[in-house]
């Protein structure tokens, strides 16, 4: 009776130790003697000890850090740049038996691949272009894990570091360059500025009475402080207005 009832405990001690869970977010491989059988969807399963073993895969979305690399571009200036990989597994059972540790390969993956990548161009385009290169490198990520049944979903260039001398001769071209945009632009306002004025002397000149207006508002604005003393011409045209009169008008105008 003793023996039944350690046997009973042993078997009960057996069938606890065989229930095994698959959360939600994970999936299970099953292996029958070392042989893939299928995979576990999330709840309770029951795994035979020596006969049978599993293997549980995280599918959520997993986020790696790629170590800074340094790259020389197209333009042979040497750079170092980091990225992070976003990546997540659609088919357990290629990501368990079709690679050893498919986050180590990923990562070297995406080392070699950010390298290649970023030796094809240019540093100005490097700089401008950071999102077109990123979607490029997510690509061809993409396309070599997918035998591996991992999907890598965004690549992202975190930080491109500069040498400080390249850092210093792009510093120099960006103020020359906002040099030439000031002289541009003075150069516009001055056109401008010139092309009003020859408007407004060209009607002055065919408006009657239209320069003896300008010159009494000019008299009246400087004449607002009563410290200046204006000594001025007459023109002509105001000469020309006082023909016939018997004003002396050949005295310069004193304004106090």
């Amino acid at each position: 009776m003793d023996f039944i009832i350690f046997l009973l405990i042993i078997i009960v001690i057996i069938i606890l130790c065989s229930i095994k869970q698959i959360n939600e977010y994970e999936r299970g491989i099953l292996f029958n003697c070392g042989k893939f059988s299928k995979l576990l969807n999330p709840g309770w399963h029951v795994i035979l000890p020596i006969f049978q073993s599993y293997k549980k895969v995280d599918i959520r979305t997993k986020v790696i850090d790629v170590p800074e690399q340094e790259v020389i571009t197209k333009d042979n200036v040497s750079v170092k740049i980091n990225a992070v990989i976003y990546f997540s597994v659609f088919d357990a059972g290629k990501s368990v038996l079709a690679v050893e540790n498919f986050i180590y390969a990923v990562s070297q993956l995406a080392q070699t691949t950010m390298r290649n990548a970023v030796g094809a161009v240019s540093l100005d385009e490097l700089l401008g272009a950071r999102e077109k290169i990123s979607n490029e490198i997510c690509g061809i990520i993409d396309k070599a894990t997918d035998p591996w049944g991992v999907k890598v979903e965004n690549v992202e260039l975190k930080d491109v570091s500069l040498p400080e001398e390249m850092k210093r001769v792009i510093a120099k071209v960006a103020e020359a360059e906002r040099e030439k945009q000031a002289v541009i632009t003075k150069a516009a306002g001055e056109v401008e500025a010139s092309e009003n004025l020859a408007k407004a002397a060209g009607i002055m000149a065919t408006t009657p009475g239209a320069l003896h207006l300008r010159t009494l508002s000019t008299i009246n604005d400087v004449s607002s402080d009563q410290s200046n003393t204006i000594i001025f011409a007459v023109p002509l045209e105001v000469l020309e207005a006082f023909k016939g009169s018997n004003l002396n008008l050949s005295k310069i105008i004193e304004k106090k």
